[in-house]
């Protein structure tokens, strides 16, 4: 059996070289050299600012021996997490393909019982992972994460764990599905619902950050999110948008400050106060409604301009079975759906 496994990183200087040195501890062990002893190691560099590029070349061009090879490809600027997994799970060669951070939040262990269980059942085709418990986290993004599952899974017509991780391990089959789908606007944790197949799950406690620090901000993480309900979903076309939201808050704003003045300096011209509320709260409706819309919208001009998902500057590394880490080979290519 092959095994492709794909990091994406987005300055992972610090974590990247602790990612790959327990990652040749696990494939160097006994029970996964017996499972599968031809491995592959897809780095994928999402523009990242810092010395993980560097940390990539430097990895291909040593000659030590490993249990592994080490590709890697570097994009000409950062187009996103989606952009990277879509990335790695191209350049993938092996029957079997795994997909895990590179912070160590997923713990490299799990692989070998992965392997275990694809290979004992051939009835499982994906095993993937989800966190039972959030302990480390701030209790803000804990809260936000339990509210976007819930939602997710209240209008989403294939449900999401929660706590489901990107971190998995696939039968080709299950990658070539996800593969064929050929969207811009990719979710990917909604693209493996949808695409079916028996998926066992492994459940395991939330481990901290290995070594710096995350470049999701609680924002980045709200947007993510987001686009997140967008794609696995129409039903946000009725319900709400950023802009609505926004809106809603003013309307409501409003309506508190009326009644308070109405209140307090009296009534000058009969039924205005009520007249306003609902002038208010139904133009807030309005926009509301429009800006569901709008970003439905703003995503089918973005399918129809057909972009690439990514394009990629430099890529190095030797290919699965060469039996080494070899040297770096850059090149420049660009990426297509």
């Amino acid at each position: 059996m092959r095994l492709s496994i794909v990091i994406p990183c987005h300055n992972e200087e610090a974590c990247l070289p602790l990612a790959l040195e327990a990652l040749e501890d696990v494939v160097a062990g006994e029970e996964f050299q017996c499972l599968c002893r031809e491995v592959e190691v897809i780095l994928v560099d999402d523009g990242s600012s810092d010395g993980t590029l560097g940390i990539m070349r430097s990895v291909t061009r040593d000659r030590r021996r490993r249990p592994f090879c080490i590709r890697y490809l570097s994009f000409s600027r950062n187009f996103g997490k989606e952009a990277g997994l879509l990335a790695g799970l191209r350049a993938a060669e092996g029957e079997f393909v795994a997909v895990m951070d590179c912070d160590l939040q997923d713990p490299p262990a799990l692989l070998t019982e992965m392997l275990r269980i694809l290979h004992d059942d051939p009835d499982t085709d994906c095993v993937a992972t989800r966190r039972i418990t959030r302990t480390g986290e701030p209790w803000l993004r804990s809260l936000g994460a339990r509210i976007f599952y819930r939602l997710v899974n209240a209008i989403s017509p294939t449900p999401v764990p929660d706590g489901a991780r990107d971190f998995r391990m696939m039968r080709r089959p299950v990658v070539d599905a996800v593969l064929s789908l050929g969207e811009t606007c990719r979710f990917s944790k909604g693209i493996f619902g949808w695409v079916g197949f028996n998926t066992r799950w492994i459940d395991y406690e939330n481990t901290e950050r290995a070594a710096g620090t995350t470049s999701w901000s609680f924002w980045g993480l709200a947007r993510y999110a987001f686009e997140g309900i967008i794609a696995v979903s129409t039903v946000p076309l009725a319900i709400a948008s950023y802009a609505g939201i926004a809106l809603c808050a003013v309307a409501f704003v409003a309506v508190v400050v009326i009644v308070v003045r109405a209140a307090l300096f009296g009534d000058p011209v009969a039924g205005w106060p009520s007249l306003a509320c609902i002038i208010t709260f139904i133009g807030g409706l309005q926009l509301l409604c429009l800006g569901f819309i709008g970003q439905y919208l703003a995503k089918t001009y973005l399918e129809t301009k057909r972009r690439p998902v990514y394009i990629v500057r430099e890529e190095g590394g030797c290919p699965l079975g060469a039996g080494g880490s070899g040297d770096a080979a850059p090149a420049a290519s660009e990426a297509t759906d």
